[in-house]
């Protein structure tokens, strides 16, 4: 994703961070993989408005949406059942910014850019976040 257009849909994924700060229900997980991810991302339009009425646009940022809400409400989950979740995320949010995600999703090596969205925010999160005790 080029970082100009990164810019153009960073307002609207910043509130990732905002709306992933509760834990909801399950999102409804898709199957989009990180490399779908990055090949849309390359695609949308540089002016603002004009990207910001594509579905391209719309649809990354309901995926990583989903994919936080996905892996807060598994913790969540976790939690409620007594078990030890995989990561801890704290209750202020995940820290994602747009910058982050996809500067994250593109040091990727190309095995990996084949998982989910879901799964590449679970490993970050898990990495990023580690249980303690």
């Amino acid at each position: 994703m080029s970082r100009f257009a990164l810019a153009l849909i960073a307002a609207p994924l910043a509130s990732v961070t905002l709306f992933a700060s509760a834990p909801t229900a399950q999102a409804q997980s898709s199957d989009m993989t990180v490399q779908q991810f990055l090949t849309i991302g390359q695609n949308i339009p540089r002016n603002r408005a004009v990207a910001m009425m594509r579905p391209d646009t719309r649809r990354l940022i309901r995926e990583v949406t989903g994919a936080v809400s996905t892996v807060k409400a598994e913790q969540a989950s976790a939690v409620s059942a007594g078990r030890r979740p995989a990561h801890c995320i704290p209750e202020s949010g995940t820290g994602i910014t747009p910058e982050t995600l996809v500067a994250r999703f593109e040091t990727l090596p190309e095995a990996r850019r084949r998982v989910t969205v879901t799964q590449a925010v679970r490993d970050w999160m898990v990495e990023r976040y580690p249980c303690r005790n």
